[in-house]
């Protein structure tokens, strides 16, 4: 296997924690950094693992702690035992709320990816810590809104069972093309009711209104999102009120897909960073 496709590295050995519905896997550099800011929780995104942001927890972030989760259902952490509350954004929401508290943490800012960033929205209502939100390839949505704030190009982001050939095309739309065979591999390993169960949720409404929140959320908000993303609605993502985003309006990449952070760590990173300055966090 060349270095390209080569599973990536993450700083330290894998930690668990545990949560109502099951272990969480995590990597953390450490309580002991430098910095006394609040620690960065990376969150990924459907049908992948935490290891997509091996190059953010590598980055020197002035020696703040960084923490990254595999969701339940995905990566090396266990299947949920309770699929049908545990696999939705809100339920995803309630175990790294969990995650955090077992690691004692009560202030953190969220990166969240795609799903994770919906999951950071919904961590919003329900962690009185949360101390900043970045979102990429996440269009703040409801249910009635849903095919606007998305192209419609999901692919098998709702499909319980996907073969070697559609986990391949899914992982491609996700990251970058071709796509490394381990964010392949994180597509087959995810439990596919994950993916099913969050979309039924989503469609039924049993999940919060986030174009309401990111209008009414006093917390600082960044939209960093690829002009090539194949499945935001740009217009759409513009088009909302927002009651705390950074720069007043969504940071949009030229030539970046859907994972900006992935194509692009070094650019990535340092627009994280501005945020963080630019708010005291």
């Amino acid at each position: 296997m060349d270095a390209e496709h080569e599973s990536p590295r993450l700083p330290g050995a894998t930690r668990y924690a545990a949560t109502r519905y099951g272990r969480v896997a995590y990597t953390d550099t450490g309580p002991e950094g430098s910095s006394a800011a609040p620690p960065l929780l990376f969150v990924h995104g459907n049908s992948a693992s935490r290891k997509v942001f091996h190059a953010q927890l590598a980055d020197d972030f002035a020696g703040r702690r960084l923490l990254a989760a595999d969701l339940l259902g995905h990566g090396e952490s266990d299947d949920a035992t309770d699929p049908g509350a545990a696999y939705t954004q809100r339920g995803y929401a309630a175990t790294l709320a969990e995650f955090l508290a077992a690691l004692g943490i009560d202030r953190a800012v969220v990166v969240g990816w795609s799903l994770g960033g919906h999951i950071g929205l919904e961590l919003g209502q329900i962690f009185p810590g949360l101390a900043g939100l970045v979102v990429t390839g996440t269009p703040p949505v409801n249910r009635h809104t849903l095919a606007d704030g998305f192209l419609p190009t999901l692919g098998y982001a709702g499909t319980e069972h996907v073969t070697a050939g559609q986990a391949a095309e899914f992982a491609a739309q996700i990251t970058v093309v071709p796509p490394p065979a381990w964010v392949i591999d994180d597509v087959v390993r995810t439990d596919g009711r994950a993916r099913r169960l969050m979309f039924e949720s989503f469609a039924a409404g049993r999940d919060s209104d986030q174009k309401a929140l990111v209008e009414k959320s006093p917390v600082p908000l960044a939209v960093i999102d690829g002009r090539d993303d194949p499945f935001v609605n740009h217009a759409y993502v513009a088009s909302l009120s927002y009651a705390a985003l950074w720069r007043g309006a969504p940071t949009v990449l030229a030539g970046r897909r859907h994972a900006a952070f992935l194509e692009d760590p070094a650019g990535y990173d340092d627009l994280l960073r501005a945020f963080l300055h630019d708010h005291g966090i």
